[in-house]
């Protein structure tokens, strides 16, 4: 396969939205009574947590030497990579996961509202229900593959499969490939990463935290800022 070029990439302040619940200092940490309870805890969740399976190398696509750790959010950044779903994302499949972000908070929200949205549908949810996301920035200073106006991997943006990209993915990690920008296909004009390599996603912090507010099938979905009150 001939693979794409590559574009020397240096961006700040890309988006990625997290849910609340799996996001900060772990809601583990929130419900254990003491230490202890909470070491007992995380022995227990330890059995069947993936992160913590690729950071003993027992994940086939992800192994200890590549997971962060030492730095702010690592166990975030890690989990982007051991938590793959079920049938893989865009650019991954479902052995590895990647890190996913938007140059732009609307595109991420877009990409994000649409996923959500196929689930409430395929369940035939009808009824209000909201989500929180928080809102993790990342920079980049790295060369990525970039499909971006290269009509010879437009297949690759399918918007109802990810038969074509996810083997496109598989030979840019045979080959070394830091990563992946190409355009959001979801937001029209914008523009998205998959970062194959957990050391390159750099100065993680947390920011907003949105409400994916979901309203049924008859309804566009919108996102709402969560104020804390103080």
């Amino acid at each position: 396969m001939t693979l794409p070029g590559r574009a020397s990439l240096r961006v700040q302040h890309t988006h990625r939205l997290i849910p609340s619940k799996h996001s900060g200092p772990g809601v583990l940490m929130r419900i254990a009574d003491d230490a202890a309870h909470l070491e007992d805890i995380f022995t227990i969740d330890g059995a069947t947590n993936d992160r913590l399976f690729g950071e003993l190398d027992l994940l086939p696509g992800i192994g200890r030497d590549e997971l962060v750790n030492g730095i702010p959010h690592a166990s975030v950044i890690n989990a982007s990579f051991c938590h793959a779903s079920p049938e893989g994302g865009r650019f991954n499949r479902p052995d590895r996961g990647a890190w996913y972000a938007g140059f732009e908070l609307k595109t991420s929200q877009a990409e994000v509202a649409f996923h959500k949205s196929r689930q409430y549908l395929e369940i035939g949810w009808e009824k209000e229900d909201n989500v929180a996301y928080d809102d993790y920035l990342a920079n980049f200073d790295a060369e990525f593959h970039d499909i971006r106006g290269d009509r010879h991997f437009a297949d690759c943006l399918d918007p109802g499969s990810y038969y074509a990209s996810q083997g496109l993915a598989a030979e840019l990690l045979a080959a070394g490939s830091l990563g992946i920008v190409y355009p959001s296909v979801r937001m029209p004009g914008g523009v998205c990463l998959a970062c194959f390599r957990p050391a390159l996603v750099g100065n993680v912090r947390q920011m907003k935290t949105w409400s994916f507010a979901w309203r049924g099938s008859a309804v566009p979905p919108a996102w709402l800022e969560q104020h804390v009150s103080g």
